[in-house]
């Protein structure tokens, strides 16, 4: 059976991987229902519009994500406003954080957010290396925690986002995915799965597309058990606008 859980600034879905360190350590237009520019891709993530296939996918609104055997899904929600900010699969212990988002008609936005997030990561005392990846460029960030013992820590995380037609997709890989190319596998196939609805409607660029809980048809998946929790990790995201929350563990 599948597993739906609201996720919490507590419940964090994958061990984390800690390091010990000396203290201290180191105007577009808003999209409309206009025909897009073309946007060449060769792999997914993909828009709904360029997809035909029978692979099963749970309809979470603005994404569509593959069904997995062994996969727990996870539905960050803002206790605040009830609202759906992200998704995270977990499978084997690491875990995949989903958000899609409005993008210009024109251009893509991954370069400029790809920055901005390394620039956070670094002023909090983190680290982040841009690399080639299968997605293309992508981060592998060090992520500043505080240890039960009161120490500081870092976590490893990759960030690999995809550019499509007026929409932008970020992943956040963390466990022992982020760092070990066996266990990303799967992972990186999920993500490259994955359907963008973006819709009609005109959205400010940078705008979180509406998720939604999974409905009654959503397929049968074997839940995977959920791992201890972790020390949450600094609160960043160059993507954040009004009330949305984004939780990075």
């Amino acid at each position: 059976m599948a597993l739906f859980r609201r996720g919490g600034k507590d419940s964090a879905p994958d061990d984390a991987v800690e390091t010990e360190v000396d203290e201290p350590a180191v105007v577009d237009e808003p999209g409309d229902d206009l025909p897009s520019a073309p946007v060449e891709r060769t792999g997914g993530p993909w828009d709904a519009s360029q997809v035909d296939d029978d692979v099963p996918r749970v309809d979470l609104g603005a994404i569509l994500v593959p069904g997995v055997q062994g996969m727990e899904l996870r539905m960050e929600i803002d206790k605040a406003t009830d609202v759906v900010s992200a998704a995270s699969i977990l499978i084997d212990g690491s875990s995949l954080q989903v958000q899609a988002f409005a993008a210009p008609r024109t251009e893509g936005i991954w370069d400029e957010i790809r920055a901005e997030i390394a620039e956070s990561v670094t002023q909090q005392g983190g680290s982040a290396d841009d690399l080639p990846g299968p997605f293309g460029r992508e981060l592998l960030a060090r992520l500043p925690v505080r240890t039960p013992e009161g120490r500081t820590g870092h976590r490893p995380a990759r960030f690999v986002g995809a550019d499509g037609p007026r929409w932008f997709v970020r992943g956040v890989i963390t466990g022992r995915a982020a760092v070990d190319p066996a266990a990303a596998t799967a992972l990186e196939q999920l993500f490259a799965g994955i359907v963008v609805v973006r819709g009609t409607d005109a959205r400010p660029p940078r705008d979180l597309l509406t998720l939604r809980l999974p409905g009654p048809g959503t397929p049968n998946l074997q839940a995977a058990a959920p791992p201890d929790a972790a020390p949450a990790v600094p609160d960043f995201d160059p993507l954040r606008r009004g009330p949305e929350i984004t939780e990075i563990r």
